[in-house]
C-alpha cells in the first residue's frame, strides 16, 4: 500500500541564541523515563500516574535526543542542531487507541538548529495533523483524515496546539 500526504512543516525563529532556545526547551519538556514507567507501572493508573509525574509544563517528556551538530562538526561543517523525540503516551493514546498506524508519527521530532549563514536560531516540527492527513479534492473539503478517522485528527489536531505552545515557550516566536 502506498498513499500520498501533504506535509505542513512549522519553524519558530527566535531572537534568543541556540543555547538559550535549547536550555528554554529542555526545562519545558519532562524528563526520560517512560520506558521505566512502563517497565515498573502495575496496570493503567498506576502508570498513568507514573507518567503525568515525568510530564513537563507543556505535558511532553522526552524519549529520545541526538545531537547532529556534534558530529557534522567532526565532518567540518559548522552546523549547531539537536534532534528531540518528544511526546506523552497519555496524548498519544487519544489517536492511537483509533489506529495504531499513528504510532508511525507519534511521539513527534523537534529538531532546533543554528542557521549558519544567519546565526539565528530555528525550532521546526511537522505538524502531527499533516502526517496524518492527505489532500483530497471533495466538494469545499480541502483536506480528509489520511487514516480515515475522525477522532486521529481531533487528538492530532489537539497535539499540533500544544507543540505550537511548546515552541513558543522555548523560542519566545510564533511561527
Amino acid at each position: 500500500m502506498q498513499d500520498k500526504s501533504t506535509l505542513i512543516h512549522r519553524e519558530h525563529v527566535s531572537a534568543r541564541s541556540f543555547d538559550e532556545v535549547v536550555a528554554a526547551f529542555e526545562a519545558a519538556v519532562g524528563g526520560e523515563g517512560v520506558s521505566k514507567a512502563v517497565e515498573s507501572s502495575v496496570g493503567p493508573d498506576d502508570f498513568e500516574g507514573r507518567v503525568r509525574a515525568l510530564e513537563g509544563p507543556g505535558e511532553f517528556m522526552l524519549f529520545m535526543q541526538a545531537d547532529p551538530g556534534a558530529w557534522m562538526a567532526k565532518l567540518g561543517f559548522k552546523a549547531r542542531s539537536k534532534l528531540y523525540i518528544v511526546g506523552n503516551p497519555l496524548i498519544a493514546r487519544t489517536m492511537i487507541e483509533h489506529d495504531v498506524g499513528v504510532g508511525l508519527n507519534v511521539p513527534v521530532r523537534v529538531l532546533i538548529y543554528e542557521d549558519p549563514l544567519t546565526g539565528s536560531c530555528h525550532l521546526a516540527y511537522d505538524l502531527p495533523c499533516s502526517l496524518i492527513r492527505r489532500l483530497k479534492k471533495m466538494a469545499r473539503l480541502k483536506k480528509m483524515a489520511r487514516l480515515k478517522n475522525d477522532r486521529v485528527t481531533a487528538g492530532a489536531t489537539r497535539l499540533d496546539q500544544k507543540l505550537a505552545a511548546l515552541a513558543e515557550i522555548a523560542t519566545g516566536a510564533s511561527a
